[in-house]
């Protein structure tokens, strides 16, 4: 990947914006409390690279084993941050502690227990199933009540939000009430992150009050199947 690769994405990135910049004004909301966080999985080194010159320092990745191959490939990135938005199991948790700033996908008080005993300080959320589908990860909001208790009594784990990938649809408006019951949800415990919206549903999400949208397509292309 060169100049070419990188000046698409700069027109991405900049459409991406504008979209952003329409929807809060539209939610009368400030665009610099909604984090744009670049799903960089499946995607070489280059590209993290590539986002990184143009001047962005939040990265989404799905896989442990994957960013354990790529990030030694894609160098220093000072004052980046690594968030993992894939399922983790409780055994890969110590690996995941030494590879990510950022945990979005807790679902249960066994990972979070095994994420607080790396003694390393990270920021998590935690991950709900709100949708039908089975291949969906995720607490159920019945659990939730419990898993917000043992987090916030676990010294190294600073619980930030909740996180949903609500059932897939073109439709961008088919979210919205997935989004609205994740940010009920939140409030209710006191939680200001919410972690929702994707390329194709970035405006509903910011409109239900999104902090932080994960956008992949829209700014590399798609993805090659696995």
């Amino acid at each position: 990947m060169g100049s070419d690769a990188q000046a698409i994405i700069g027109d991405r990135l900049k459409a991406v914006r504008e979209r952003m910049e329409t929807a809060c004004a539209r939610s009368h909301r400030r665009i610099e409390d909604v984090l744009l966080l670049a799903v960089t999985k499946v995607f070489p080194a280059s590209i993290v690279q590539d986002a990184y010159q143009l001047g962005l320092r939040e990265f989404g990745e799905n896989y442990v084993q994957e960013w354990e191959i790529k990030a030694p490939q894609t160098g220093p990135l000072p004052a980046a941050k690594i968030h993992l938005i894939g399922h983790l199991q409780s055994n890969k948790s110590a690996k995941a502690c030494s590879l990510f700033d950022m945990i979005q996908t807790v679902d249960s008080v066994k990972l979070a227990r095994r994420l607080n005993e790396c003694n390393k300080p990270l920021d998590v959320m935690i991950e709900l199933k709100l949708s039908t589908e089975i291949s969906k990860y995720g607490a159920s909001p019945d659990d939730l009540a419990e898993i917000v208790e043992t987090v916030r009594g676990l010294s190294n784990l600073r619980l930030t939000g909740l996180m949903t990938v609500p059932e897939w649809s073109e439709n961008p408006e088919a979210p919205r009430l997935t989004f609205q019951r994740l940010r009920e949800l939140a409030e209710s415990f006191g939680l200001p992150g919410l972690s929702m919206g994707m390329s194709h549903d970035l405006e509903t999400a910011i409109e239900e009050g999104s902090t932080c949208i994960r956008i992949g397509t829209a700014l590399f292309g798609s993805r090659k199947p696995q």
